[in-house]
Formats: structure tokens, sequence, C-alpha cells
């Protein structure tokens, strides 16, 4: 059943690269499809990162360092001092809840789907891997090229729902930015400072 997942966004890619009208857009479309495969074909992501929830009234900045392997993500934060060192292991599919000797920090959920800070970044890479690719663009920055990707639910219109923009670095397809978005409102943004894959 996973792979029957995985094989219809790429797919969906294949259809819009041939279909692709311009020189640059299918060149981001052709990229995004080869970047996809190979965190399809990874079997670990590890990083740090500076991650941002806005819940409107109130927002929370934390700083952590992330691993992914098939078993699940595990997360350390590391900023701000009260809550460094408290660690998460989060299942492959699960709630996203971080304890620490009983202590549970908890900043509730960022949408009626149970979206939370916690599960992010893990949502993040989901996405990337098997998420409907709405928009693939090729975009030049001061540290270079970067492949920006929107990904959202292909049964409700742009800017409704939850939707997901990374960048990548176009050479190295390593993760430099993410957003999620939900009903147009930006309620993640995470910058990762560092991140590899294998």
């Amino acid at each position: 059943m996973r792979r029957l997942l995985y094989c219809v966004p790429m797919i969906s890619l294949l259809l819009l690269t041939g279909c692709a009208g311009g020189g640059g857009e299918q060149k981001a479309e052709e990229l995004a499809l080869a970047v996809r495969g190979e965190y399809l074909a990874a079997r670990s992501c590890q990083g740090t990162a500076v991650l941002t929830a806005d819940y409107g009234q109130r927002v929370y900045r934390y700083e952590l360092n992330f691993s992914e392997d098939p078993e699940g993500t595990t997360l350390t934060l590391t900023a701000p001092d009260t809550v460094a060192g408290i660690t998460a292991r989060l299942p492959e599919e699960g709630d996203g809840v971080l304890e620490y000797e009983g202590t549970v920090l908890e900043t509730g959920a960022l949408d009626d789907s149970g979206l939370t800070p916690v599960a992010a970044i893990p949502a993040m890479l989901r996405e990337l891997r098997q998420g409907y690719l709405d928009q693939a663009a090729l975009e030049d920055g001061a540290s270079g090229q970067s492949l920006c990707l929107r990904l959202r639910d292909p049964e409700r219109e742009p800017g409704e729902g939850i939707e997901t923009s990374l960048w990548l670095d176009s050479a190295a397809g390593t993760l430099l930015r993410g957003e999620i978005g939900l009903d147009g409102f930006t309620a993640i943004q995470c910058e990762f400072t560092t991140f590899s894959k294998k």
C-alpha cells in the first residue's frame, strides 16, 4: 500500500514534466522529480534547525537537532535554555509530544488535524516524499540557486487547508527552509542550519 502512495505523486510529476511549456519551469519540475527520488531512497536524514510556531497571539521559537530513520524521528531541543535537552522520539506515525522526566512541553495543536510544532519536520519530510506537488520553481538568492516546492491537498483550492513550501539547495538537494501554512496563514517556519541525508 505504501509503495502505491509513493508512485501516485511521482506519476503526477512525470505528467507535469511532459506538459511544461517553458524551459525554466520544466527544469524545475525535472529537478523536483530527481530530488523526490533521492529522498525516497534515503535511509536517514539529520541536521539542526530553528523552528518558529505562530499561533496568532503567541509565538514560540526553538532550536533543535533532529534525525530521521525508518523507525521514526528524534528531536532534541537545544534552545531556549529553559527547555534545552528535552528529547522526543516520534514513531513514523504518532502524536507529537515532548516529555522530559515527567514534564511535558505542550504548546497545543496548530489546527484541527492535530499538527504540532514537534511534528513539523517529519511532516515536511513526508510531504517532500509523497505530497501532491502543486508548483516547482527555481529561485536565485544570495547563497545561490534554490528549488522551491509548494505541496498541498489537490482536492482544495490554493490557500486552503495545509500547504507546505520547501526550499532546497538546487545542486545538493538539501533542505534550506520550510513553511507550513494553514488556510493561507504561515503557522510554522523552519530554517535548516545544517542538513544531510544518506
